[in-house]
């Protein structure tokens, strides 16, 4: 016997499908569109159904941008330094960057990170096209902004040899303790980057 109708139920497990998103999770979300005015639920469907035609990537940095745009505006923005560019893994790293107001180069998304094990080699990530843009440009200074996992490091060092003898600087974010994190908490790996971290005061 069906204990829910049909159309709630294949909400609820499409809701399911989505990253983060568990069953009980996806059910108080489906629940709390049942309960609100279908004009919620109508404007929720036409965003998604707009969604795939209004996107797309940057050809030059990768990033997520409007359809009817050429490049990103954190490319042709002529304040932004075209010299330095921010490798990060996925277009929403950007926010978080972007987010500290101290950036001022561009950006370059490489689509993911090296990962054998999910079946990701360097030529399924944008690396060419990094490269490219390092000659094009007269880049000057590149900063890997990857994760500090086994992934995030395998891929930078992935970069550091295709990068090869250009005149480039290759910097990667510091490493260390969070603020408010106390010394005897702190995990290993962080308490060594921290040591090779260190600054003059």
């Amino acid at each position: 016997m069906q204990i829910l109708p049909t159309a709630l139920s294949e909400l609820i497990e499409a809701l399911g499908a989505l990253p983060g998103v568990g069953p009980r999770t996806a059910e108080r979300y489906a629940y709390y569109l049942v309960r609100r005015p279908a004009h919620t639920s109508q404007k929720l469907a036409d965003t998604l159904m707009n969604l795939h035609s209004s996107v797309k990537y940057c050809p030059k940095t990768f990033a997520l941008i409007d359809a009817d745009v050429e490049l990103s505006p954190l490319y042709t923005d002529a304040k932004r330094d075209k010299q330095t560019i921010a490798v990060v893994a996925e277009p929403f790293d950007i926010m978080a960057l972007e987010k500290t107001n101290q950036f001022k180069g561009t950006y370059h998304v490489l689509g993911g990170l090296v990962s054998p094990i999910d079946g990701i080699g360097p030529e399924q990530l944008h690396i060419r096209e990094l490269v490219q843009r390092i000659d094009e440009d007269d880049v000057q200074e590149i900063i890997l902004a990857t994760n500090a996992s086994v992934e995030g490091e395998s891929t930078a060092l992935y970069l550091q040899q295709q990068i090869g003898t250009r005149t480039v600087k290759v910097t990667r974010l510091a490493r260390g303790l969070p603020i408010g994190v106390d010394l005897e908490y702190a995990d290993q790996i962080t308490l060594g980057r921290a040591l090779e971290g260190r600054q003059i005061l």
